[in-house]
């Protein structure tokens, strides 16, 4: 009984949403999103209109770093839709990478924001201009509030989805900054020292940096095709040549599609012995187990060590 001289294991790529499994469960994720998104950005709209009023970089600054939240939750809705969607046409693994190209275009503009803060929080540190200080702190107070709603809204949501994740730890790292200006709102208020505003601005503007270069090293990695952090790509392929009958590994792969999607291919010589199926089989159970790897492509062929390859054919074992 005989079979293609190849193999190649596929595993389903429509099943991967990053979240739940069942409709409801999603609808009631977007909503949840949906609402933080509108609180966030009410209050973003408001900080930037008295940021200007009351002359307060760190409270502009602040809604900088929020605009940034409101991204995040936008890009984990459209990667929530665009992961429902069935690969097709040109598009084989779907629009999934929709989502790192967001994510690096939201790491870029916090790295340019924050630079742009930098320079401005030193010039306004040479010449400090008159900061409302308790309009400052009031906003800065709410914002507080506003964030630790947005976080136990975003709670109720399915963490187990990296972009909803994502997005909750954006906004938990904002409270940081926030406090920093309810501090510096409430120096100025009591001392009139109004170069605490800028040093405000100066902090949130060092979140901004570490977010935005976090992001734009993840989604690097991702679009240079390295191996998942986290993932040992020697470790695994060792893994695989621990195999018994396995003889050869060649053409190893190991990359990221979007975050939280790890996918493999390699082409596997196996002793001519065995049954290579059984073996592919074998394989891809333990990248399973062992890695959490579920999408593989698997090329399996008999031979031995140093010996050329053979086609791999199912052999009759009596059934």
């Amino acid at each position: 009984m005989s079979a293609h001289s190849h193999d190649h294991a596929h595993e389903d790529h429509g099943h991967d949403d990053h979240g739940h499994g069942h409709g409801v469960s999603r609808d009631a994720d977007k909503r949840y999103l949906v609402l933080a998104l509108l609180l966030l950005a009410a209050f973003m709209v408001v900080e930037v209109v008295v940021g200007i009023l009351a002359k307060s970089l760190a409270l502009i600054s602040d809604a900088g770093h929020m605009l940034t939240d409101v991204g995040s939750i936008g890009l984990a809705l459209v990667a929530m839709h665009l992961a429902a969607r069935p690969a097709s046409g040109s598009f084989t693994y779907g629009l999934k990478r929709v989502e790192i190209l967001s994510a690096q275009a939201n790491g870029l503009t916090l790295v340019l924001l924050a630079v742009w803060f930098v320079i401005e929080a030193i010039l306004r540190l040479i010449h400090p201009p008159a900061v409302e200080g308790f309009l400052v702190m009031v906003i800065a107070v709410i914002g507080i509030a506003v964030n630790l709603v947005a976080v136990w809204v975003m709670s109720k949501a399915n963490r187990q989805s990296l972009n909803v994740e994502g997005s909750f730890q954006h906004i938990l790292t904002d409270l940081y900054a926030f406090i920093a200006t309810a501090i510096a709102g409430a120096i100025i208020w009591r001392t009139g020292w109004n170069r605490v505003d800028s040093i405000a601005a100066l902090i949130v503007a060092g979140l901004m940096l570490k977010a935005g270069i976090e992001l734009v090293r993840e989604s690097g990695r991702i679009f240079l095709e390295a191996a998942p952090r986290g993932l040992d790509s020697v470790a695994v392929s060792d893994a695989i040549r621990g195999i018994p009958s396995v003889t050869r590994l060649d053409e190893f792969h190991l990359w990221e599609v979007t975050s939280g999607m790890p996918a493999l291919s390699a082409h596997v010589y196996v002793d001519h012995t065995v049954d290579c199926h059984d073996v592919r089989r074998t394989v891809e159970s333990m990248l399973h187990e062992r890695f959490s790897i579920t999408h593989t492509t698997l090329q399996t062929d008999h031979a031995a060590a140093g010996q050329a390859a053979a086609p791999c054919a199912f052999e009759s074992h009596g059934h």
